[in-house]
């Protein structure tokens, strides 16, 4: 079959669009924040090896005193008598270690809060094991029975 003239679909002329001028954006400009360095001197201020400083006095008493004060070593915490001191091997860290009854309370109440979640964990599902089909069937048997009184009335 050959065609003749082809099929004439329903078209719709739709108008030109509107010439809109094209929009001027000007560049956006941001406020670079900025802030004027604060200056703190240390407490102890002294020139580099070598360098003589403005003021030569023979250093006193007291500020010998302060920079010994200013420049603490640290200080290991107080560790009770009763600590057992565990070597860390190859390193030269010595870590503390509670007493043994300490341990033993502490393993031991551990030991029983898993126990007990553990076995109320059990408990729990096998309950449920149990008691979802009693519970199936008793929901059953409450909406059968509400439901007979409401099929007896539209019959």
């Amino acid at each position: 079959m050959e065609w003749v003239d082809p099929p004439k679909l329903p078209s719709l002329l739709l108008p030109e669009a509107f010439q809109l001028p094209i929009p001027i954006l000007e560049v956006p400009q941001a406020d670079i924040p900025s802030y004027e360095p604060l200056v703190v001197p240390p407490n102890v201020l002294r020139p580099p090896p070598g360098v003589e400083g403005i003021n030569i006095d023979p250093p006193s008493q007291d500020t010998e005193n302060q920079q010994q004060t200013n420049n603490p070593t640290l200080a290991k915490p107080a560790i009770p008598p009763e600590a057992q001191i565990i070597q860390v091997p190859f390193t030269d860290i010595e870590v503390p270690m509670p007493t043994t009854t300490i341990m033993t309370t502490a393993a031991t109440t551990a030991f029983i809060s898993v126990a007990a979640t553990l076995a109320a964990t059990s408990l729990f599902k096998y309950l449920v094991m149990i008691m979802k089909p009693i519970m199936k069937q008793a929901w059953n048997k409450i909406t059968k029975k509400k439901n007979l009184p409401e099929t007896i009335k539209t019959s």
